[in-house]
């Protein structure tokens, strides 16, 4: 069992153990607080979790120490003569009432937008999504779950005509083939990469696929490492398709009793020969077969996605033609067959369920009417109240309307998009325009709380009670261990005292919300997930105290839960059930309820095929390199939490950029030297890492904000964020924005000394001379750090 407990604090003095889950990755590893005084003091890994049991990685074991930073937000604050100033709560949240009426009464609820974060609980994003859709009547509110997770949800209902993820993690435990597909999992799901690292070194080792441009700790372990040009992922998978279904690898009976759309694909990349994908993708030919026979060979295969596929070009497509292997290859709903389009947020898979993030609560259909009637009389609501006249807004345009001018008030809670989302100068400049209402509410003077009217103090993990779900449906609880600092209250008391200022009421005449704590809220959620496919009414909050995670769907027929989704070969794709229709993959033009129908009328899986294009930007003679941003082990999106742990900031303290030893010696770099990155939008300055990714490609993490540059010199900067420099463009069906797509140069600043870049010597940004690492394929070299938790 992995532990951390403060300096000086041993397990004696612990006053009590309190149950949670990480809130720092999307694994969702379960863990007990430890509390002493009134204060987190470190936590310890739970043995009875289905997902770690017991393990615990980085983040887990240090990320709680923001919680207690002397920084945290404690009082409202408002803007006053363009400065913010503390006031109260009811100052502040008069005047977010104030101007809500004026702009419901002089344009209606298309005037207010919301934008959300991956890391509330269950019970906030329901109660969020109820004000929003139902008292206001608002399509304009998403997720920051929108930069990282919307082309898994767009993937699982093109494919499966609903959300929700098919396999479960238990299947690392069974299968024999387990392909990554842009997933480093080493570094976002550290625990989970452990259970990978325990079956290679035990008997019967599964074989490894590993689909990035980077050489990650799974690239090491893989049998196949194929590191495609950025953008051309949709070719790749074409071309191992053709090869599969060419060398008849295909579970024809499954096929026929269970999907739609075969012959098309068939016929789709008859032309995506290895040799024509090779000159698309710049791998070998020989790889691209060799990738194909592991998986055509494979008798148990596992399949994950993450953001190498979702933050790149034709971003549904490639993940759709993910599932589309385990289509062809009858590989779902056994021990070890499976696919897990992963989520990057702890939460993700909770806006998706509960309708806060562009998809409409309880995975139901926003175009079939008797959807919305249904959750109108789930909330007691008029079901006209529920918008639907178009598909909801999704974040990036969200962002247009407000400068545009046609969203005059924007809610954001707990996430950062003056640093997260694209081209920064452009998010930060309408942000502060002044015909903007902006809200903002979190735990620290983030970068975007700067720029707001009214920045409101919100109590973080730990210090509130709710539920939150994992990428492989695991519901865990987390209990309020201490209580907030100053006036910080819950995210969900915070809408909850916004609803009843506002005075909402359902068609009774009754307070709108019904509910009024998280035990109430997840109630009502419960009656508005029953007979979904996430269905959670077999779950409460005291059945989740004390145990190690359920899966849902969890009812009266799965009272322990559901491992894994759709074993009898049924989907919940049914005309009058999906939770789409689905899209164009090349236009994102919806599909008619009639075409949908006529296409599928049994409600059997899709498989879709989808034809490559190239990329909208690509490299050139000013701009020769494919820049892709990404995540470190160490830190987690703009770093507000990891970047106040004193072991996780110093295991990598600052921004860095990776390029390959070719293109460091013909750009004349070394190791550590400071270097510039320029885009046609922006500029980033950094040291130059020296490592095995491929040629012709740079990385740069992208939690490096503003908010922790502290000299004179630097206080004017905007020069650190990778977002400065990426492309305002969006993949057409899942509106996901592409951070794996932009063109960009790099220029020698300045010698840097001989002192090493800033970056991780463990994991994928480790330089040249660490150990073996092979770009292409063949038998990677076994990691000289078997990278996981703490100790055991």
């Amino acid at each position: 069992m992995d532990s951390h407990l403060a300096e000086g604090v041993t397990p004696d003095q612990v006053d009590r153990w309190v149950q949670s889950a990480t809130i720092l990755h999307s694994n969702g590893d379960g863990l007990d607080i430890a509390v002493k005084d009134g204060q987190i003091v470190g936590v310890r890994g739970r043995e009875v979790d289905r997902v770690n049991h017991g393990r615990l990685g980085p983040k887990d074991l240090y990320g709680w120490q923001a919680n207690h930073s002397p920084d945290r937000l404690t009082r409202p604050l408002v803007r006053r003569g363009g400065e913010l100033v503390e006031t109260d709560w009811d100052t502040a949240m008069d005047l977010v009432v104030r101007r809500s009426k004026e702009l419901l009464d002089e344009q209606g609820p298309s005037a207010l937008g919301f934008y959300t974060s991956g890391q509330l609980f269950l019970e906030e994003y329901y109660t969020l999504a109820a004000i929003g859709h139902g008292a206001l009547g608002t399509n304009h509110m998403d997720g920051n779950t929108r930069l990282c997770t919307a082309t898994a949800a767009a993937a699982l209902k093109e494919s499966f005509g609903c959300d929700g993820q098919p396999g479960s993690y238990t299947d690392i435990d069974h299968a024999d083939v387990i392909a990554l597909y842009g997933h480093n999992m080493a570094e976002t799901q550290t625990v989970l990469w452990t259970r990978v690292l325990d079956r290679l070194a035990g008997p019967n080792p599964p074989e490894l696929l590993c689909v990035d441009p980077r050489p990650t700790p799974v690239a090491r372990e893989a049998a196949v490492h194929l590191a495609p040009l950025p953008g051309t992922n949709v070719a790749l998978m074409n071309g191992i398709l053709h090869e599969i279904i060419r060398r008849d690898m295909v579970d024809h009976d499954y096929v026929d009793a269970h999907t739609v759309g075969y012959e098309e694909l068939a016929k789709r990349v008859a032309d995506y020969t290895p040799e024509h994908v090779a000159d698309i993708c710049d791998v070998p030919a020989e790889r691209i077969r060799e990738a194909a026979e592991l998986l055509g060979n494979a008798e148990r295969l596992m399949s994950t996605v993450l953001q190498g596929f979702y933050q790149s070009h034709q971003a549904t497509a490639a993940s759709v033609q993910v599932n589309n292997i385990h289509l062809v290859r009858g590989m779902l709903g056994k021990p070890g067959a499976g696919i897990l389009q992963m989520n990057g947020q702890p939460t993700a898979q909770n806006t998706r369920e509960c309708g806060a993030d562009g998809d409409l609560t309880g995975f139901r259909n926003w175009s079939n009417d008797k959807h919305i009637e249904d959750l109108a009389a789930v909330w007691n609501l008029d079901p006209m109240r529920i918008p639907h006249y178009a598909p909801p807004t999704h974040a990036m345009q969200i962002m247009r309307y407000a400068e545009k001018g046609s969203i005059q008030f924007l809610w954001i809670s707990a996430t950062n998009p003056a640093v997260s989302l694209p081209e920064l100068e452009r998010i930060r400049s309408l942000l502060a325009q002044q015909g903007l209402f902006l809200v903002v509410q979190d735990i620290f003077m983030s970068e975007t709380a700067e720029l707001a009217d009214v920045v409101l103090p919100a109590a973080t993990w730990g210090e509130k009670t709710g539920t939150f779900t994992n990428a492989d449906r695991t519901v865990h609880l987390s209990d309020k261990a201490v209580d907030p600092p100053g006036e910080a209250r819950s995210d969900l008391d915070i809408f909850l005292d916004y609803a009843r200022r506002m005075d909402f009421r359902d068609k009774d005449g009754e307070p709108f919300p019904q509910w009024h704590d998280p035990e109430s809220a997840f109630e009502a959620w419960k009656r508005a997930s029953a007979g979904q496919l996430c269905d959670y009414t077999g779950l409460t909050h005291e059945k989740l105290r004390g145990s190690g995670g359920v899966q849902w769907p969890c009812n009266d027929e799965n009272p322990d839960g559901t491992e894994r989704l759709y074993a009898d070969g049924r989907f919940w794709a049914e005309p009058d059930q999906c939770e789409s229709y689905g899209r164009d993959l090349v236009t994102g033009a919806p599909l008619e309820p009639t075409e949908y129908k006529a296409m599928n009328p049994e409600g059997r899986a899709i498989i879709k095929a989808a034809e490559y294009l190239p990329p909208h930007e690509k490299p050139d003679g000013e701009y020769p390199f494919a820049l892709i941003t990404g995540r470190t082990l160490y830190h987690f999106h703009t770093r507000t939490k990891t970047g106040r742990s004193p072991q996780l900031q110093k295991a990598a303290p600052d921004v860095w950029v990776e390029i390959s030893p070719d293109d460091a010696r013909e750009a004349g770099v070394s190791e550590g030297d400071h270097v510039e990155v320029a885009s046609p939008r922006g500029v980033i300055r950094a040291r130059a890492r020296i490592n095995e990714i491929r040629s012709g490609v740079l990385f740069v993490p992208f939690h490096y904000g503003y908010w922790d540059t502290v000299t004179d010199e630097e206080a004017g900067r905007r020069d650190r964020a990778a977002n400065e420099t990426t492309v305002t463009d969006w993949d057409p069906v899942s509106k996901q924005p592409l951070f794996k797509t932009s063109a960009a140069r790099l220029r020698l600043v300045g010698s840097g000394g001989g002192v090493p870049a800033p970056a991780p010597t463990t994991t994928a940004s480790r330089p040249v001379g660490a150990g073996t690492t092979e770009t292409t394929g063949g038998p990677g070299a076994a990691s000289e750090e078997r990278l996981g938790g703490g100790t055991r």
